[in-house]
């Protein structure tokens, strides 16, 4: 629809543009509020009774606002960045609607782009985020892989803290929800409203994904001015598209041929 393409392009651009956390949730709420009012375009249903698991949901407030609240306290104590890493991760878990893919942009903007930290490079990031395609439960497995690197100041103890960190606070808030929405899903999809608003969030996801991409592609052609790189870059770039989307060639033989390409090459 004419609405969703649009709002995916304004997701899209303003995350590309604006290199701040705080944006993801803005795009998000935004988008939703927008088809929301579109809701008289889809039937009425039935209403059912709310069978709410009130404990899940505040469980997942109360640790979202404890984990921000003691980050915040702690942000001067290099120490104890793993309490800030998992308020990073957790924050970001909760935002997590369409699939890990989503978490992407959100994650390279946290560690990359965002002045404060930077705790990555954007080959780091790209070379973690292509080897954990090749692993069952990539999204934990990349959660991991930046809270290692974001530690690796402190030696291996810190790396490995740093992925506890990291991994427990992407799997967290997913847990809690589940309980939570399970139970009250069906009933809250009666609403018209509240299904007019999944177009608007689902479009601003695809829009995420879409900047995502493109933030992953830069680098591979303005950070090496060598010709011969950049035409390497886009071969294999364009090549492993084509293989993913038209080949039913597993991703992590897909991967494992990069690796033996990049040590050739």
């Amino acid at each position: 629809r004419p609405r969703g393409v649009v709002l995916m392009v304004l997701a899209a651009v303003a995350s590309f543009i604006v290199k701040t956390p705080i944006v993801f949730p803005i795009i998000l709420l935004a988008a939703g509020c927008i088809t929301a009012f579109n809701y008289k375009a889809h039937p009425r249903q039935p209403k059912k009774k709310f069978d709410v698991a009130w404990p899940n949901l505040f469980l997942w407030i109360g640790v979202l606002i404890f984990a921000a609240v003691l980050g915040s306290f702690t942000r001067s104590n290099p120490e104890l960045l793993p309490i800030r890493l998992f308020e990073n991760f957790y924050r970001n878990g909760s935002l997590v609607f369409g699939g890990g893919q989503v978490l992407t942009p959100m994650l390279y903007t946290e560690f990359v782009q965002f002045a404060p930290k930077r705790y990555l490079t954007s080959q780091e990031f790209l070379s973690g985020y292509g080897l954990v395609q090749a692993l069952p439960g990539p999204v934990y497995s990349f959660s991991s892989f930046i809270g290692a690197l974001s530690m690796r100041e402190f030696g291996t103890s810190g790396e490995i803290v740093g992925a506890i960190a990291a991994a427990a606070g992407i799997f967290l808030p997913g847990t809690f929800l589940i309980f939570f929405m399970i139970r009250v899903w069906d009933s809250l999809k009666s609403f018209r409203s509240i299904r007019a608003s999944l177009e608007g969030i689902l479009a601003a996801n695809t829009g995420l994904v879409a900047a995502a991409a493109l933030l992953l592609f830069l680098p591979l052609i303005s950070e090496d001015h060598s010709l011969k790189n950049i035409l390497l870059n886009l071969a294999f770039t364009f090549g492993t598209f084509a293989l993913i989307a038209f080949t039913k060639i597993p991703s992590w033989a897909i991967i494992a041929a990069g690796l033996l390409l990049g040590f050739v090459i």
